[in-house]
């Protein structure tokens, strides 16, 4: 679709200038990967992708706080003088849509999440551990990502719960997905998933988690026994390599670099250890091919991957959906960025829904995993009870 538009790129806008902008659910890597089975129960009965082409865009840039404002026009169907004044016009009214005053409800205090574990009770997930660990045990795989999904009652306004998100837990990637009467999904993802721009490749696998401490000092030793723990580090080291060969599928020979290993990177509830690669697109490849090739990512299905997906199918309760898939955009100049739904939400029939993984390794502890998922939903948790008091 996007090859159909001819876009003229300025170099005063950043990036993103326009194309398709969505998501791809995780389940869609069957349509990749024919082996890799999906579960055949889909309770939330999401869309598994989602794209739109927006005419007019509002960008802002968070370095220099400034907004720009971009409207397309469609040349195909009227002369470029009639089109120039249509668009013209259409940024004044946005323009004045922005400049009338609005009031935002405060922001709420902090809550203590009550939510209700769709899981029937932590016997689960942590027998679903132990089921893991015999398949590692018997040679099929090295490392799994299981995932539970909690729940709560939500009736609130999403755009407050995505104010409470960025608050409590800014990250790199926030987003805001709202299809009206559908549904609703958002979220505050630390990590990447692909970014191409100019045929430059890069990802950034995140594996290895610890809670933050409640002081600097208690929040240093909680850093420095997560780089020295050789389950963390033999995790995450395999999950690298399962990068590098993802990447190494559209790269140009000899591109491939691991350009940072291992480095902290602390967030509102929890830390992680987090890697950086970067490669040169091949030659006659594009954009969606580099996203094809490292979807889904290790990180959030395991290694061998098309295996450890065949055993999330196996070991999960229900289809992913949403979670752990991938929220980004394809630009009509060839460049793409995109991330991991990761600490998001679904909004959907008067309910939110959250779902939060861990990696699974031959000496997991169940107990352990388990309160992992639990620590890295707990943003989104909070929020959500935030949100609720905005009302």
């Amino acid at each position: 679709v996007l090859a159909e538009f001819r876009f003229l790129a300025r170099n005063d806008i950043p990036h993103f200038q326009s194309g398709a902008v969505g998501f791809v659910g995780y389940d869609v890597v069957r349509f990749f990967e024919p082996k890799a089975t999906i579960h055949p129960q889909d309770d939330l009965a999401l869309p598994e992708m989602v794209f739109v082409i927006a005419g007019t865009l509002i960008v802002f840039d968070h370095r220099f706080r400034i907004i720009r404002l971009i409207v397309l026009t469609d040349l195909r169907k009227q002369k470029a003088d009639a089109a120039y004044e249509e668009a013209a016009k259409e940024i004044e009214r946005v323009l004045a849509q922005l400049s009338t005053p609005s009031s935002l409800k405060p922001i709420a205090a902090n809550s203590t999440p009550t939510v209700t574990g769709l899981i029937s009770n932590t016997n689960d997930f942590e027998q679903m551990v132990i089921r893991a660990k015999r398949y590692i045990s018997d040679g099929d795989i090295f490392q799994v990502v299981l995932s539970q999904r909690f729940q709560s009652e939500f009736s609130a306004d999403p755009l407050d719960l995505y104010r409470c998100l960025r608050f409590g837990n800014p990250s790199p990637y926030m987003f805001y997905l709202n299809f009206g009467r559908e549904f609703c999904a958002l979220g505050s993802s630390p990590e990447l998933h692909v970014r191409v721009h100019e045929r430059a490749v890069e990802i950034r696998p995140i594996a290895g988690t610890r809670p933050r401490g409640t002081d600097a000092e208690m929040d240093e030793t909680n850093a420095q026994d997560l780089l020295a723990d050789p389950k963390e580090r033999a995790e995450h080291v395999m999950l690298i390599d399962l990068a590098r060969n993802d990447v190494g599928r559209i790269a140009r020979f000899g591109s491939v670099r691991v350009t940072e290993q291992m480095a902290i990177e602390r967030y509102s509830h929890v830390m992680h250890i987090v890697s950086h690669i970067q490669a040169q697109l091949r030659d006659g490849l594009n954009a969606f091919d580099a996203f094809r090739a490292t979807f889904p990512a290790g990180t959030v299905s395991g290694a061998p991957k098309i295996r450890a997906m065949q055993i999330i199918s196996e070991l999960e309760k229900s289809r992913r959906g949403f979670y752990a898939g991938v929220v980004g955009w394809f630009g009509f100049d060839g460049n793409c960025d995109s991330c991991i739904a990761l600490r998001s939400v679904v909004l959907k029939n008067g309910k939110a829904f959250v779902q939060a993984g861990a990696g699974i390794v031959a000496d997991s502890d169940p107990v352990r995993e388990r309160e992992e998922t639990e620590r890295k939903a707990m943003a989104v948790l909070a929020a959500i009870e935030q949100a609720k008091c905005c009302c």
